[in-house]
């Protein structure tokens, strides 16, 4: 009877999720109204399911969908400790993990073979052993799209900023050079007539095309494994061109693709070579994708026009970083889902990721 009450309620929760989740106008998934759930539903008896959550902070939202009917346990360390969470993942049956710790045997084995689900708090999980988990028949999941409204704001900003030399001309500004009585001091980039590439044009690609529409460019070139359907490539007066074009001919470029081993280093000296001396490199997606070293020395020799940074190899950056001395790279510190309500909605998602797991059912936002 307990394992039918169980199943009933995280059909009853997934229901009122998609419902939500509709009025939305499809931006993004509206998140359960736990406040709203009945006395009924919030009286269910928790099963002996226990969950793990790694981070002390994950939003309460989460915490209070998740006890509902699981017993939660959370890791208090701050930064998250390893040898807690590895002490606390035994005989747990679900595991939300909240940080960017390696996701490996070594977790696997702490937890024992009664884990069922596990789901990250992030859209990449390159940090994770997925091959692993697969042949462990372990379903992952993962809280992409509700963050890709937030990094692809981020991405924005960081491309208004490399391009028209904020940095750089605050650091006129707290150095005493400001020096308008030039016509051509300060010189940046124009977004208007651009060409924009993406080095990767899924979820979030797309986002931050939406978001140029109103700049006047003059169309996109984007490389991936696959092309999009000709309506999609319509919608952006985009093209799928090989990766030589791509750095060949863009003035913006975008990274927004997955760590992969394919994809690791993409960026190094030849590709900055091929690229335009204008060019504008925003990176949204993973350090290791672009080779930082042979990167500042393409800034420093003005190989290529600047960049815009929210990711670096290795985080966070140490202050002594060459990179950190060029007035031509604009550096954040990996914020680009950093607000309330994105960091909030990914938790959410991570919850019914867990309770669909243990209820045996597909995950709402399955990595695999």
């Amino acid at each position: 009877m307990c394992n039918l009450k169980f199943y009933f309620f995280i059909v009853c929760v997934i229901l009122n999720f998609y419902h939500n989740g509709a009025a939305r106008s499809g931006r993004r998934e509206k998140m359960a109204d736990i406040q709203q759930q009945s006395k009924e539903r919030q009286e269910e008896p928790k099963q002996s399911y226990k969950v793990l959550v790694t981070h002390p902070e994950v939003p309460k939202e989460a915490l209070d969908l998740l006890s509902q009917v699981t017993e939660v346990i959370v890791c208090e360390s701050l930064p998250p400790n390893r040898t807690e969470i590895l002490e606390k993942a035994k005989g747990v049956h679900a595991l939300l993990w909240g940080s960017h710790e390696p996701l490996n045997e070594q977790v696997l084995q702490a937890a024992g073979p009664q884990l069922k689900a596990i789901t990250t708090m992030s859209a990449g999980i390159d940090y994770v052993d997925v091959e692993l988990l697969k042949s462990h028949k372990i379903p992952l999941g993962h809280t992409p799209k509700v963050l890709n409204a937030a990094v692809a704001d981020l991405a924005m900003g960081l491309m208004l900023a490399a391009a028209r030399r904020l940095h750089e001309g605050r650091q006129k500004i707290e150095t005493s050079t400001w020096e308008n009585f030039h016509i051509n001091w300060m010189w940046g980039q124009d977004i208007r007539n651009a060409t924009v590439g993406f080095y990767g044009f899924g979820n979030i690609g797309q986002t931050i095309a939406q978001r140029l529409q109103g700049f006047d460019i003059a169309g996109i070139l984007y490389t991936t494994r696959h092309a999009l359907a000709e309506d999609k490539e319509k919608q952006f007066n985009a093209k799928k061109v090989p990766f030589t074009e791509l750095v060949e001919k863009s003035d913006i470029i975008f990274i927004a693709a997955p760590l992969t081993p394919e994809t690791h280093g993409a960026f190094n000296s030849t590709a900055f070579q091929k690229m335009k001396p204008t060019a504008v490199l925003v990176n949204i997606a993973r350090g290791p994708i672009v080779n930082q070293e042979d990167l500042y020395t393409a800034l420093k020799t003005q190989e290529i026009f600047a960049a815009g940074l929210d990711v670096v190899d290795s985080e966070p950056l140490p202050a002594d970083d060459p990179l950190l001395t060029l007035p031509n790279v604009v550096i954040t510190p990996h914020i680009g889902s950093a607000t309330k309500r994105t960091r909030t909605d990914m938790a959410i998602v991570a919850a019914h990721n867990i309770l669909r797991g243990l209820a045996g059912e597909p995950m709402f936002s399955p990595a695999y």
